[in-house]
């Protein structure tokens, strides 16, 4: 045992998990009668059978996104996207202030009228 091992294992005990004790958990878990397992079926059923709503978050997003105040942010993010993709950008150049003022009003846009639509 090399001398930075010793030390550490000197500090900190080494423990061992028996096989029995992992058993014992699982028997616990395991033990439920045939009954309470076919009472807990027909309700895992009816979860799984429940539509979540539709997301509107993202439609209003892009609503926005494409609205007259936010468009021309959306471009221009955009454009630095594409800069930057291609090279032309100088070294370390990437568009998250762009991205940052661009969701920023996107956001602005979208929050008041998702609220709307959840009440």
């Amino acid at each position: 045992m090399s001398s930075i091992a010793s030390f550490f294992s000197s500090l900190l005990p080494t423990i061992q998990a028996d096989a029995t004790a992992d058993e014992k958990p699982a028997d616990k878990n395991n033990s439920r009668t045939d009954s309470e397992s076919s009472e807990e079926a027909p309700a895992e059923e009816e979860e799984e059978e429940e539509e979540e709503p539709e997301d509107l978050h993202p439609a209003i997003r892009e609503e926005c996104r494409s609205s007259t105040k936010c468009a021309p942010l959306a471009q221009h993010f955009e454009r630095c996207n594409e800069k930057v993709q291609a090279g032309e950008g100088f070294k370390g150049e990437d568009c998250v202030e762009e991205m940052y003022v661009m969701m920023h009003c996107v956001e602005d846009c979208a929050a008041p009228k998702l609220f709307v639509k959840l009440k």
